[in-house]
């Protein structure tokens, strides 16, 4: 259940001849979100939780168990990082996507997070929590309707700045801050299932 994902450099790319036959095609201009590296350099962030190496998250980490954070740890940070943002979301949830975690400014040499960060504004050492979509402050397990699997998408993401941000945020809030500043981004999706 294992899924990566990586940012590379865009300036390895032809941009006249992409822009050309962007403007070509009348497509809008790309956005992506991108590593700016050294040139000639692609960077890989690698994230890896033992949590969601298995076919099912383990109850210990939702509403059926303890609810507790997973531990996370990660590798492949591009040069340059000011900062990291982490969340939790669920896109099968019946009201559309479910915030069940969100860390961001945490701080750029961290590589790991334990599990069972505490609920509050504040992970000491590891950053300031936004609001999940229960209405606390963070880490909401997974709970989905009884019978239904869902995925639950954990996403790093290594910006080029360190805005400052108070603790108690909700997702948009923080996301429009990031907007521009992302170097590089990794997923793993767990599923999990009520008994």
């Amino acid at each position: 259940m294992l899924a990566e994902a990586a940012c590379v450099d865009h300036k390895r790319t032809r941009l006249p001849a992409l822009i050309l036959l962007l403007a070509l095609a009348g497509l809008p201009n790309c956005r992506a979100e991108h590593h700016h590296g050294r040139a000639g350099a692609e960077a890989v962030l690698r994230l890896s939780a033992s949590a969601f190496a298995a076919a099912r998250l383990p109850a210990a980490l939702t509403c059926d168990g303890a609810n507790r954070s997973p531990a996370i740890a990660w590798g492949g940070a591009p040069p340059g990082v000011k900062s990291w943002v982490v969340s939790l979301r669920d896109p099968d949830a019946p009201g559309g996507v479910f915030t069940h975690w969100l860390l961001y400014s945490i701080p750029a040499a961290t590589r790991r997070l334990p599990a069972g960060l505490p609920p509050g504004p504040r992970a000491p050492g590891f950053g300031n929590q936004g609001r999940n979509d229960f209405g606390g402050l963070g880490y909401g397990g997974p709970c989905p309707p009884r019978g239904e699997a869902h995925r639950y998408v954990l996403t790093l993401l290594a910006l080029d700045a360190a805005p400052a941000l108070r603790p108690g945020l909700d997702f948009e809030a923080v996301r429009a801050r990031w907007q521009g500043h992302v170097m590089a981004r990794a997923q793993l999706t767990g599923r999990y299932q009520r008994p």
